[in-house]
């Protein structure tokens, strides 16, 4: 069996003491190893090793083990009111009630490790037969003309299907499957996709990072993030999420040019083996817990124009005073590491927006501070060759 590959003078003290980080959401859940993570409507569901299939009304606070409970859930997908779960050995499961109960369909036997919706129908890709289809919610499923090997992920792009593939990359289907086209992305195992546009981004496994291609897949490059296994994605506003294997998250804010590693309040590294956006939370599905933080905590982060500035500058924020949304611009004149802080008026850290490197450019930060209570702000723009800082003021 295959290995699987988821300008007022202000005197302070900065102390390092974050409050903006992944928190752990066990409550119902415990310890257990995730493996699959979606929204449907306002609920998650997370799949687990052998513990079946979870479910959260509320955000994450609490999660209830469904009756699909004795399954390893690889892999979810919903559409209305309908939720599909890929099983290791099993084939495909499904509820008509958003999980209250479960049945099989007619995909049985199967490692369904990717699912993907597109339209009316529904795509299962499996170790060993390729990708199958359904077109009336899985009551009966025709294996496509990929029929064989691995597929490992399943993204939709408009009204292709795109399909990733170990060790043979990425291939596209326009017709629902009936043919399929290999792109120039044919040597690497793609375990996980992400469309944003015409771009689209494939995490490889075996640490070969992230490919994207600017041109709906004719054409590939490797990013930045070269050297990780990368097992899931998301996205924020222009702000690209990788899950990766072992070094926990990665955003990046500049279209995958520069990479900035997001592990606040994480015990080490863990693999993410799903990521998932909902009510203002990101959620991460991980080897052995259920994660989230404020979305904004990520934050939005643009970059808005990619001429290098003359000299490093960091602006007043607008609107100023401000509840809860805000932007910051700011100017890097050179590539290298960055840091944007926010501190409360006693010199505590309260909001990471930037901890890592930035191509030089000019951004815009949106800021969301619905977690800091009414009162004066600082935030802080520092690198090797420059320091400024600034205060905001939230009124609520």
């Amino acid at each position: 069996m295959k290995k699987f590959l988821i300008a007022v003078f202000v005197v302070c003290v900065f102390v390092q003491v974050s409050l903006s980080q992944w928190q752990p959401d066990t409550n119902g859940i415990g310890y257990l190893s995730e493996r699959s993570l979606i929204a449907s409507g306002n609920n998650l569901f997370t799949g687990t090793f052998n513990a079946g299939v979870f479910k959260s009304t509320n955000n994450g606070n609490n999660w209830t083990q469904t009756s699909l409970n004795n399954q390893f859930v690889f892999s979810l997908a919903a559409s209305g009111s309908n939720v599909y779960a890929g099983t290791y050995g099993n084939g495909v499961y499904l509820s008509t009630n958003n999980g209250s109960t479960w049945a099989p369909t007619t995909l049985t036997g199967q490692f369904v490790v990717s699912l993907a919706v597109s339209g009316s129908y529904i795509f299962a890709g499996v170790f060993y037969n390729g990708v199958y289809v359904s077109s009336n919610n899985g009551s009966t499923w025709t294996q496509t003309a990929l029929n064989s090997g691995d597929v490992y992920s399943l993204a939709v792009s408009g009204s292709s299907i795109i399909a990733g593939k170990y060790l043979n990359g990425v291939s596209i289907s326009s017709n629902n499957g009936t043919t399929w086209t290999q792109t120039a992305l044919n040597n690497q195992t793609i375990q996980s996709l992400l469309v944003n546009g015409n771009d689209i981004y494939a995490g490889t496994y075996y640490g070969a990072g992230i490919y994207k291609s600017t041109n709906s897949g004719i054409n590939w490059a490797q990013t930045t993030l070269s050297n990780r296994s990368i097992y899931s994605f998301a996205i924020i506003g222009s702000t690209i999420v990788a899950g990766s294997d072992g070094y926990g998250v990665y955003t990046s804010v500049d279209n995958g040019s520069s990479w900035i590693q997001r592990n606040e309040g994480f015990t080490g590294g863990p693999k993410v083996y799903g990521l998932c956006v909902l009510n203002n939370y990101i959620f991460a599905a991980t080897d052995y817990s259920e994660y989230r933080r404020g979305m904004n905590e990520l934050n939005v982060i643009e970059q808005i124009s990619a001429e290098i500035p003359e000299t490093f500058s960091l602006s007043q924020n607008y609107p100023n005073p401000f509840n809860p949304v805000t932007n910051i611009k700011f100017s890097i004149a050179k590539s290298g590491f960055v840091k944007l802080l926010v501190y409360d008026i006693t010199g505590r850290e309260t909001m990471v927006i930037v901890n890592g490197n930035l191509t030089a450019g000019t951004y815009n930060a949106l800021i969301d501070a619905s977690g800091l209570a009414s009162g004066v702000y600082l935030y802080r723009l520092e690198t090797d060759d420059f320091a400024g800082i600034k205060k905001f003021i939230v009124v609520k």
